[in-house]
């Protein structure tokens, strides 16, 4: 028997500790234009899956508050010989499940990330398998040298081996066909935040992994829960912010952001993303989709592309749909991305005289029809919308068709479309996993060569250049390599880049959060005052 003055004390104990936790819980209400259309991490490769799945899964290595590579699931790396990566796992960190990181799951989680429908394998370029070496050590064997793995690892997601045989989710969901499993509505990975709740179109719940490994971090903030709010229109998350009834948006609208500004209760924090907005042209069908064109292709004609580089005022853009929160670029990298060229970030001027010119010179002196496929995603919308009209003054009739997020990524898998306009962050701040995704020939090798190449450009010279630059070790010479192809795309234009994106993350003013390159919100590092 306990005296009774024991026990009351232990009752107020406990009561204040639940009173204190309840103090220093803190709610996060994220209101957002899109949702993620899968929860898979290895299906996928879109940005706003990457948003929330990068709080949930981890990889073998992160990067820290200033995006320096560190440490993360592995504690440290070796390589053996040229073609092996040797990685220690930390010992005793926990899925949200409560079972135990092992190299299994590496294993397991490399197999997954190199079959047919994973979108993801730049992420782990020129490995060929994993192998266990014991429960906590791990190779990655290459089937040829990558300088630059450990970039290209941060991207890795790991799942847990058990989870996924149990639930039937040993592959990665047919994103192109709209496959549905459980690794498309639920999540197990051992990152700061565990799915909570799931509301398609409506809500989805993030809340605090109590088992985290790193919940000693320096860099944690005091977030406990994250609740996604999907508010397409424009008007209404701005409104949702500026009335308080909601705390974060990651993508203001650009025509909002002098009013946000103007509040007392938001701040803005502003970012330039390592993302560029582009246009791509269909250079393999010999008959455009969605043209008057019959019997032929314009875009196959380097001069049809230039025509409509200089016809496109970018610097119109800028102003008038994007609010000066834009960087008008001619390169498919970013400064901040290794392998970048100053030499081959230089953009055709703004030309209408030189566009007919060089249209006529084509065989189109009248131009012809062409329809220009884009997101519902704002701003590409408004961006399809004020190209129309640029392209009108030389004779191109354009009919921007703007299409379901949802539904926009599997049309353009599926090669529906002959000009379309996207938006594409190097996820590795490398060139590599860019110019392999996007450009190479997609030789259907299932190396990741030309996955993202909707427009199907294929170049020989090119895809020698990136095949010498993926495997080449010196770093002098791999950047001189990356310089010749991008020199080439600058001349041939298969894509035309328009800006890069400057990203406001629009926040009520006791909210502290810190912008990375990539514009994901790493929920662990935010606070609320």
């Amino acid at each position: 028997m306990f005296p009774l003055k024991l026990i009351s004390c232990s009752i107020l104990a406990v009561l204040f500790a639940i009173a204190m936790s309840a103090a220093t819980a803190k709610t996060l209400r994220y209101a957002t234009q899109d949702e993620p259309q899968t929860l898979d991490p290895h299906s996928a490769s879109l940005a706003v899956t990457t948003r929330l799945l990068s709080n949930v899964y981890e990889g073998l290595v992160g990067r820290d508050k200033n995006f320096k590579l560190v440490p993360w699931l592995a504690t440290s790396w070796s390589q053996p010989d040229a073609l092996t990566w040797r990685f220690k796992l930390r010992p005793n960190v926990k899925f949200h499940d409560g079972a135990t990181l092992t190299a299994d799951d590496v294993v397991f989680s490399m197999e997954r990330i190199l079959s047919p429908n994973s979108q993801f394998k730049s992420a782990v370029q020129g490995v060929s398998k994993a192998k266990k070496i014991d429960q906590l050590t791990v190779d990655l064997i290459m089937r040829e040298p990558n300088p630059v793995l450990l970039n290209h690892l941060f991207t890795f997601r790991i799942m847990n081996k058990a989870w996924a045989i149990k639930n039937n989710s040993i592959n990665p969901q047919n994103y192109k066909d709209k496959e549905d499993t459980y690794s498309s509505r639920n999540t197990n990975g051992t990152g700061p935040f565990m799915l909570k709740e799931r509301q398609t179109d409506v809500k989805t719940v993030l809340v605090q992994n109590p088992n985290w490994w790193n919940a000693g971090s320096p860099e944690k903030g005091n977030v406990t829960e994250v609740v996604l709010l999907p508010i397409k229109s424009n008007a209404t998350r701005a409104a949702a912010l500026l009335s308080g009834e909601v705390d974060f948006v990651n993508d203001p609208p650009p025509q909002d952001i002098a009013r946000l500004k103007s509040s007392t209760d938001v701040k803005i924090a502003e970012g330039l993303e390592a993302r560029v907005q582009y246009l791509v042209f269909d250079t393999s069908r010999d008959e455009l989709l969605y043209s008057n064109v019959k019997g032929k292709n314009p875009f196959k004609d380097v001069r049809v592309r230039q025509a409509i580089a200089h016809a496109i005022n970018v610097q119109a853009i800028k102003t008038k749909v994007m609010r000066n929160l834009a960087l008008p670029i001619g390169s498919i990298i970013t400064s901040t991305d290794q392998g970048y060229a100053k030499d081959a970030d230089k953009r055709l001027p703004f030309d209408r005289d030189k566009a007919k010119k060089l249209l006529a010179e084509a065989g189109y002196p009248t131009g012809f029809e062409i329809t220009l496929d884009c997101g519902n995603n704002q701003p590409a919308a408004d961006i399809c919308q004020a190209i129309a009209p640029m392209l009108a003054q030389i004779g191109i009739k354009v009919n921007p068709n703007v299409v379901n997020t949802a539904n926009y990524f599997v049309k353009l898998q599926k090669f529906d479309t002959s000009f379309y306009l996207l938006s594409w962050g190097t996820p590795t701040s490398d060139a590599l996993s860019t110019l392999q995704y996007l450009l190479r020939t997609n030789d259907g090798a299932g190396t990741g060569n030309g996955d993202g190449n909707y427009g199907r450009y294929s170049n020989p010279k090119f895809d020698r250049l990136v095949d010498a630059f993926r495997v080449e070790s010196d770093m002098k010479k791999r950047d001189a390599m990356i310089r010749e192809a991008l020199l080439l795309l600058n001349a041939e234009l298969p894509v035309l880049p328009l800006h890069q994106a400057i990203i406001p993350w629009a926040m009520r003013k006791n909210v502290t959060a810190i912008f990375p390159p990539n514009s994901v919100p790493y929920f662990f590092r935010f606070r609320i005052d």
